[in-house]
Formats: structure tokens, sequence, C-alpha cells
């Protein structure tokens, strides 16, 4: 999982771009920043990277400094989402079924070979998380996504092998086996 650093240097970035970016008709939107040294390159700016952040971040800013910085941050972010209310809306309406289709993707080539795809749940289960994130921030979804991410969910609860949570302990307390069932176990090879 990425370090607190790299999630708030995202952050920051997305904040600083947040309202051309909210006012734009991109989904994805180029960060240009580089990640801390060590850690995955970043990935383009999204209002679900953003969520998924911000939720990670209230588990793992453990320094003062960090957690001031995710404080104001969080101010910013609520900010922008009063300040262009149907622009958010829209944005995480335009960007849940592109997450959905990613996720379907992963599903279908999982079904298809198991074993071959098991092992990238741990990576691809965050398009999951991200669709929980934005479900509440988007201002209409089509009734077929909603049915889609049930008959998804599904699917993944015959596949799944209840277990530990998958992700660095502790971001555990941020994602409650309650909500994020899905953190917690592994698929069947």
């Amino acid at each position: 999982m990425p370090s607190a650093a790299y999630d708030l240097q995202y952050l920051e970035a997305g904040l600083a771009v947040i309202e051309q970016y909210l006012l734009s008709p991109e989904v994805y939107w180029p960060i240009g920043i580089n990640a801390p040294r060590g850690e995955m390159a970043y990935p383009q700016l999204t209002l679900g990277g953003l969520l998924l952040a911000v939720q990670r971040l209230h588990a793992s800013a453990r320094q003062p400094s960090q957690q001031s910085s995710l404080r104001n941050a969080s101010i910013e972010l609520d900010a922008a989402r009063q300040r262009w209310p149907v622009a958010w809306g829209r944005k995480a309406s335009t960007e849940f079924p592109l997450r959905l289709n990613l996720w379907r993707d992963f599903l279908e080539d999982y079904r298809r070979k198991p074993s071959t795809n098991a092992d990238r749940y741990a990576y691809e289960v965050s398009r999951r998380v991200q669709l929980q994130l934005l479900q509440p921030e988007a201002d209409v979804l089509q009734g077929s996504y909603t049915t889609l991410l049930t008959s998804l969910d599904r699917l993944l609860k015959v596949s799944l092998i209840q277990g530990n949570f998958i992700w660095d302990p502790i971001l555990s307390p941020v994602f409650p086996v309650g909500t994020y069932w899905y953190l917690y176990g592994r698929l069947k090879n």
C-alpha cells in the first residue's frame, strides 16, 4: 500500500487543480508529480482516487504534520464539493461506470482463469473500494449500474474465502468489515 506521504502528495496535487478538473469533462486528469522514491508512479487524478487517498490517510497519517495536512486538505476538498456540487456529482456519476467496467472485466478474467488472476485481487479490489466511495457522491446513477454492481458482488461472495484484511493492517479501522467485506479474504484459485 502507498505511504501517507504518497497519498498526501497526490491529494495536495489534486487540490491544486480541483477547480479545473471538476469543471472539465475529463474523468482522468494528468497529475504531473513524481512519486516518492521507491513507490509506484502516480495514477492520473480522479475523484475516486482522491476519495481513496483521503480514506487511507485517515488511518495512515500518523505524524502531527501529516494529520495537520490531512485536516487542511479535507477542508479544501469539502469546500470544492460545496462550491461545485453539480460538477462534483456529475464527475462521480461519470467515473462510476468506468470503474464498474474495470471491476467487471477483472472479475470476468478471474472467472475464466482463476489460477492466473486470483493473485491480482489485492490490487484490483481498489476499484471496488472506489465504487463504494463514489456511489454516495454521484448525482445520478443508472439502475443498471447498481444492478450490475449487486450481481458482481454476488459473484464475488461465492468466490471469496473470508479471512484477514488483505491490505496493510494499519488501514483496517477505516475499512470496516461490515461495509468493506471484500477486503477481508482472498479469491479461490
